[in-house]
């Protein structure tokens, strides 16, 4: 008697639509970082500046002899400077170990096989990260304007500053995009997540004191655009109108910021890699 029928049944399952496999990897990924309980402090923490400020907003419209607290654009552009120490420690907490973890378990092989795509992979790594840079930088800000409005129980704030709509949304796009990718392509070339975080933290910090240490010598800061965090404060203040810190142009600080981008992606093409399964 046979110990095993080798016979087929119709696979009765629902067919999910090709493309979709990504979001599965996204949804799982932000599950198990929201378990973390460190990781949820953090979090809780990086919303702080936004209660603090929207203490201000409300001294400031009920309390007429507190008219300097009153936001304006500038206050937004400050907003997402102190939001950066936030991003960067989610950046290397969520980051550093989306693929090094999987590259270590030799887990890429499972992943890549078909009928998932590397495009895929990468998308349900990255929107991790978005989900998380995010909601540290564009949803806070945008919740800081809300709040300004319902205080003020005006729209003239918004009236006389309306490009901070799209002046919040494309910073907050700029960075997080930045810091996604380069941090998803230094997590593909290793398999320590302590090694990737330390070579993200130097990235951060190695070009801003080489820039710092040029800028006292040579009493200039024409040579911002070699600081990874110097070009992001170069973008801020264009972005939101104010008068640039840097004697370079912007348009450097553009290049470097999309070739930092285009090079992490050169990099996460060529690193994550699987075994094709042949079906």
């Amino acid at each position: 008697m046979p110990i095993h029928d080798q016979s087929y049944r119709r696979y009765t399952g629902v067919r999910e639509a090709p493309g979709s496999a990504w979001l599965v990897i996204a949804l799982t990924g932000i599950r198990a970082a929201l378990g973390k309980k460190l990781f949820l402090w953090v979090m809780l923490a990086a919303w702080g500046q936004f209660f603090v400020r929207a203490v201000i907003f409300y001294l400031s419209a009920n309390f007429p002899n507190m008219d300097l607290l009153a936001p304006s654009g500038e206050t937004f552009r400050q907003f997402f400077e102190m939001q950066g120490i936030f991003v960067f420690f989610v950046t290397i907490y969520v980051g550093s170990g989306l693929i090094a973890n999987d590259r270590r378990s030799n887990a890429l092989q499972i992943y890549l096989s078909k009928p998932l795509t590397r495009a895929e992979y990468v998308a349900g790594k990255l929107g991790i990260l978005l989900f998380f840079l995010l909601s540290v930088t564009l949803l806070p800000a945008i919740a800081l304007l809300l709040v300004q409005m319902m205080f003020s129980a005006s729209l003239a704030f918004l009236r006389e500053n309306l490009f901070l709509i799209p002046a919040i949304t494309l910073y907050a796009l700029v960075e997080v995009l930045l810091n996604a990718f380069v941090v998803l392509a230094l997590s593909s070339l290793s398999n320590s997540v302590r090694y990737t975080a330390m070579l993200y933290a130097g990235a951060v910090f190695f070009t801003d004191i080489v820039f710092n240490i040029v800028r006292a010598v040579t009493s200039s800061s024409a040579l911002a655009w070699v600081s990874y965090r110097a070009n992001l404060d170069q973008l801020g203040d264009v972005i939101f109108r104010l008068e640039p810190r840097y004697d370079v142009g912007w348009l450097l600080s553009v290049i470097a910021v999309v070739t930092l981008i285009g090079l992490s992606i050169f990099v996460l093409e060529r690193r994550v890699r699987g075994v094709e399964v042949v079906t």
